[in-house]
């Protein structure tokens, strides 16, 4: 199809302005629609309604994505995904300092804190601060 519309950034088309603007959005970072939950905040409305549903089922307890090799069920699909790779023993995600590989993104990413030193997740109550946040949550715990 015809994509007149042309991204000043990139230069990637569209065949809309709207679906030019909501690319844009891509490139400023800015992320107008807001999680009444929690706050989280999104660049494009679609994506903050698949987050609402998740929040949805964690009060409902809704997992519709099992796994079909142990039959473990997820909130979202990516996770299955994820998970799936546990099964398979795939590791896509490689740090680049010393070649560890991760079945999950965002274990590269806690990983990764080990050469850079640092610990985002930090303890409002005694200031002690954590790689992940899981580690905080344990700590927080035994206040």
């Amino acid at each position: 199809g015809e994509r007149p519309f042309p991204c000043r950034e990139c230069g990637k088309s569209f065949n809309s302005q709207a679906n030019l603007l909501r690319h844009h959005l891509t490139h400023t970072g800015e992320r107008p629609h807001e999680c009444p939950e929690c706050h989280k905040r999104f660049a494009q409305s679609s994506t903050l309604r698949q987050h609402l549903q998740v929040h949805r089922r964690i009060h409902t307890g809704e997992r519709p994505y099992p796994c079909p090799e142990c039959g473990k069920a997820f909130r979202q699909s990516t996770h299955l995904k994820d998970h799936r790779r546990l099964h398979t023993g795939e590791r896509p995600f490689r740090c680049p300092d010393c070649g560890k590989s991760f079945a999950i993104a965002v274990r590269l990413a806690e990983h990764r804190r080990i050469h850079t030193g640092e610990r985002p997740y930090g303890c409002q109550e005694c200031g002690k601060a954590y790689r992940s946040f899981s580690n905080l949550w344990k700590h927080r715990k035994m206040h």
